[in-house]
């Protein structure tokens, strides 16, 4: 273990969380050499500190208007010191990113806003041969075997959170979904059954998410943490932390860790057979299950609160998936993973994956130097026309070749688990519950949309501002 991690049994985990928030930057690593603006594409002239708050908290408005101004690529600058971040919105060029050499298209870098809360061992921030060794240990638990294994922990966790529902009720689905899916990184993935650490945890995990993009400026501005909001962020980090690592000691020493069936208990048994000590250690367990809490959390919950929010504003389309929910075979769930892949469509949760460049490199026939981050624009890809046929329309057929007799959007059009070498390892477990968790609640309820919504962004995702309101009425 790199470092001794301690809390009520006496061994001191602060030191740790501390460490993870010393002098990040939002995006591109810690150190770059300053790139002139003349070897990049055109991008707004603006100070850096608005182009960021622009990005991050305006990304519904900023990147059609950056399309729209000009092209194809653009530079945004961000902070600290007008770090370069060039976008695009071909699909060729986003195969040719997603294609592109890992060795020279570093997405950890990239990711680094994420690094303070998910830490050094993340999948998402490592790169090279450290990223190829953790997703090597880490697969196998998110493979076809184990998410089968999986799909009853979720269905017995949904049906225990949507049954209680009061017939005729008005609900934000969004604030169902999140304590929904909430349960199941606890109890499915953490593998955490004791009801004193389920309530522990609960709030921990649910302020490490509910936070407003301004706080992750703090990671660029060490000075800040000192401060209301940033202060509160990282005591939060240091509590989560102690209880999370308190409950990986005492799954380690569990007697049947090798019969149970949680995603916890399969890393810490995943490793290659013929070397032994090759594991991975509790630093790298903590960083691991945290990446899964925030890519796989509120993720799930938005995708799911806007598929619901959709069935509930077209009633043909939710007897369609009524009628999936209730057979409940191969043919029903693919109706519903199909019903959740447009949801994350036509409201991407994301807004672009982004790698940077280790040396120079060429890319949309753009020669563009070492340091730059590039990236496709998840916003962008899902809104046009030459992609997605009348883009504005939800329609899960889209998806089902066999019903719209056209070719399935291929995996540099529709982005939302990013693609290439790094796609995200959780893809299948999302689709998997999302799919199961509507399974549970259309053969329930019948669901009718209150009032129209829209995005906002919480922390880097977008959720719908009015949490995307819906009535449930007890089926005949």
């Amino acid at each position: 273990m790199t470092a001794e991690i301690a809390d009520e049994t006496g061994v001191d985990t602060r030191p740790l969380t501390m460490k993870r928030f010393q002098g990040r930057s939002i995006i591109g690593g810690q150190h770059q050499e300053p790139i002139r603006r003349g070897a990049l594409p055109p991008g707004p002239r603006w100070p850096a500190l608005v182009q960021t708050v622009a990005l991050m908290r305006f990304r519904h408005q900023f990147h059609p208007y950056l399309h729209r101004k000009y092209g194809e690529a653009y530079t945004v600058r961000l902070i600290p010191g007008g770090r370069p971040l060039v976008l695009f919105t071909h699909p060729d060029v986003t195969k040719e990113i997603f294609a592109a050499d890992p060795a020279v298209f570093h997405a950890g870098k990239g990711n680094a806003v994420l690094g303070p809360i998910m830490g050094q061992h993340s999948l998402l921030l490592q790169d090279g041969a450290g990223h190829h060794r953790a997703r090597k240990l880490v697969m196998p638990a998110f493979l076809g075997h184990a998410l089968r294994g999986y799909r009853a922990m979720v269905a017995e966790v949904a049906t225990d959170a949507v049954q209680g529902w009061a017939d005729g009720e008005e609900i934000e689905s969004l604030d169902r979904m999140n304590a929904l899916t909430l349960e199941v990184i606890l109890r499915v993935v953490f593998g955490v059954t004791d009801e004193q650490r389920l309530a522990e945890l609960r709030p921990r995990v649910t302020a490490t998410v509910d936070i407003n993009p301004a706080i992750l400026l703090g990671w660029a501005y060490p000075w800040l943490q000192r401060f209301g909001p940033w202060r509160r962020t990282i005591e939060n980090q240091v509590e989560l932390d102690r209880l999370m690592y308190a409950e990986i000691r005492e799954r380690r020493a569990a007697t049947d860790l090798a019969e149970r069936k949680d995603v916890l208990s399969r890393l810490m048994t995943a490793g290659d057979p013929d070397l032994p000590g090759d594991r991975l250690d509790d630093t790298e367990l903590r960083d691991q299950l945290v990446t899964l809490l925030l890519a796989g959390h509120e993720t799930t919950a938005s995708a799911l609160s806007w598929a619901l929010y959709e069935l509930g504003r077209d009633a043909d389309l939710l007897a369609r998936s009524q009628q999936a929910a209730d057979a409940g075979d191969p043919e029903g769930l693919a109706w519903l993973e199909a019903v959740l892949k447009e949801s994350m469509r036509l409201h991407p949760i994301i807004p672009m994956v982004v790698r940077t460049l280790m040396e120079p490199a060429t890319v949309g026939g753009l020669d563009l130097p070492r340091g730059t981050t590039v990236g496709p624009s998840i916003l962008m890809s899902h809104q046009q026309d030459r992609n997605f046929p009348e883009p504005e329309v939800f329609r899960p057929e889209r998806f089902l070749p066999e019903l719209s007799g056209a070719e399935a959007p291929s995996l540099h059009v529709w982005i939302p688990f990013g693609g290439g070498v790094r796609r995200c390892i959780g893809a299948g477990f999302s689709l998997m519950e999302g799919a199961e968790v509507l399974r549970q609640v259309l053969t329930r309820y019948d669901v009718a949309t209150v009032g129209d919504d829209v995005p906002r962004v919480r922390n880097i995702t977008s959720v719908p501002r009015r949490g995307a309101r819906i009535r449930v009425r007890r089926r005949g």
